[in-house]
């Protein structure tokens, strides 16, 4: 359940307090004692960023503004302090808080609001004690003149959709197969306001998407194939921007099985991209963004059953090309290939793919950011690494040189699926990008992979993007798409 957020016009008495200043005098006029204000003043000198005052009968929380700090790291602080105060008040059994914007600091309480809301999401499906074990913050009022009615509508689609994306990724795939993602997928359409086709098995066969069905063919789930489309009659772009996220509901390696602890056991989170996909599309209608986006998800789980594809195999793909199967476990790209290449038919604006794609690139740059390559154009590029440190879903832009291509090239079919031991993550971006060229081998349009294998999925808390499913993805591309938009 989501977190109640509004705004309001008149502040209750003895309710939780937030208040966000610039500066302590403008605490006068709250009817703080000397010693608490004392207090402040010995906290904020020992650099303490949110302090605490507890008045038994409600607890109010000052947050004094840095300004000398960068505006991203500013922002991030501000969501991270809404992680403690989500913390503290669940701990304390307290159903409501009112965030004051004392100085006129917008954005900041915002940034604050979102940390605590997003802070709030709990996957409780499989519990038997699911009720004594739901938080008890239920509402959060902000008190500002300068958030509008609108802001809060944006935050709260925001953090709806974002809930949408973790819980996608925390179901198991006893539950969320192909063809349930499908159904999920449905739903967020009916409940937003975008369409949906899903292309069955017999579809993607006509279509001779070879990788999808390569990838199915150890499973006793069908492969779907998922479009989501928003057009509104007001899109400023006649050419759809396309989003491709990866949906492998659940990946064991197939024949090239993985080691069950650390590996396979969190393989659920494999159709992480899918699910930001998804969360993304939810939000761009919810908020009747004015562009038009088409997303694409192809879905399947990579089982090692009896008719299982083999090391060994070559795949005919969606665009003809075929592919020497080295590696059963670097199922992700085959089934984004058929994606890429299908998209063609949208003569598009801009493609971009999400994926839980490498373990390198987790290796490279831990789970504090995803890793970015493509053949946009380096506006665009600056553009969505922007969105990324604004939301704090960061971009590491790597390398894309054609020699990181030659090592994918193969003996026996026009490319392998894997490369040498070494820039795993690079060589994976190389493999799609054949996959978005025409039949020249030129660039069939400006596309962007990026890998989000890091913070997708997450085995601690941290901090209010909690622990399983983060949902990283849906606030950075939607950040990106506004900016489109201007």
């Amino acid at each position: 359940m989501q977190t109640l957020v509004k705004k309001i016009s008149k502040l209750e008495k003895d309710s939780n307090l937030v208040l966000i200043c610039a500066k302590i005098t403008s605490l006068n006029t709250y009817n703080l004692t000397k010693e608490e204000v004392d207090y402040i003043k010995k906290q904020q000198k020992e650099n303490t960023n949110l302090i605490t005052l507890n008045r038994y009968s409600h607890t109010i929380y000052v947050i004094i503004n840095e300004p000398k700090k960068e505006r991203s790291r500013l922002l991030e602080s501000f969501r991270k302090s809404g992680f403690s105060i989500s913390v503290s008040l669940n701990k304390a059994k307290q159903k409501q808080v009112t965030i004051v914007d004392v100085d006129q600091l917008p954005e900041l309480t915002l940034a604050l609001t979102e940390g605590i809301t997003l802070a709030n999401y709990q996957f409780l499906n499989y519990f038997k004690d699911a009720k004594s074990r739901k938080n008890s913050l239920e509402s959060i009022s902000i008190f500002s003149n300068k958030v509008s009615e609108k802001d809060v509508t944006v935050l709260s689609s925001t953090v709806d959709a974002v809930y949408t994306a973790r819980t996608l990724v925390n179901e198991p795939v006893s539950y969320l197969t192909a063809t349930q993602l499908s159904k999920e997928i449905e739903k967020a359409g009916k409940e937003a306001g975008f369409k949906v086709e899903v292309l069955k098995k017999a579809k993607i066969e006509a279509l001779k998407m070879g990788g999808l069905l390569a990838v199915n063919k150890g499973s006793v789930e069908p492969p779907t194939f998922n479009i989501l489309e928003w057009k509104p009659k007001n899109a400023k772009n006649k050419k759809p921007i396309i989003l491709v996220g990866k949906g492998v509901v659940y990946d064991t390696g197939g024949l090239s099985l993985k080691s069950t602890k650390g590996s396979m056991d969190q393989m659920k989170c494999d159709m992480g991209g899918a699910a930001s996909v998804v969360g993304t599309m939810k939000l761009i209608a919810k908020t009747n963004l004015p562009i038009y986006v088409v997303g694409l998800i192809p879905a399947t789980d990579n089982r090692p059953g009896g008719d299982a594809y083999a090391p060994g195999d070559v795949v005919k793909m969606h665009n003809g090309m075929t592919v020497e199967v080295l590696n059963t476990d670097a199922e992700g790209r085959i089934i984004l290939a058929d994606a890429l290449s299908y998209a063609k038919k949208y003569n598009p604006e801009l493609v971009i793919d999400l994926a839980t794609l490498t373990g390198s690139a987790q290796r490279a740059i831990g789970n504090y950011a995803s890793a970015i390559m493509g053949t946009a154009d380096e506006k665009i590029t600056k553009s969505i690494i922007e969105s990324g440190f604004e939301v704090f879903e960061r971009l590491v832009e790597f390398p894309f040189w054609d020699e990181y291509g030659e090592e994918i090239k193969s003996d026996i079919a026009d490319i392998k699926n894997t490369g040498s031991i070494n820039a795993g993550l690079i060589t994976a971006g190389k493999f799609l990008e054949h996959f978005t060229k025409n039949e020249k081998g030129e660039a069939a349009y400006p596309w962007l992979h990026i890998d989000i294998a890091g913070p997708a999925f997450m085995e601690y808390v941290d901090s209010y993007r909690g622990k399983g499913g983060t949902g990283v993805g849906v606030r950075l591309l939607y950040n990106f798409l506004k900016r489109t938009n201007k």
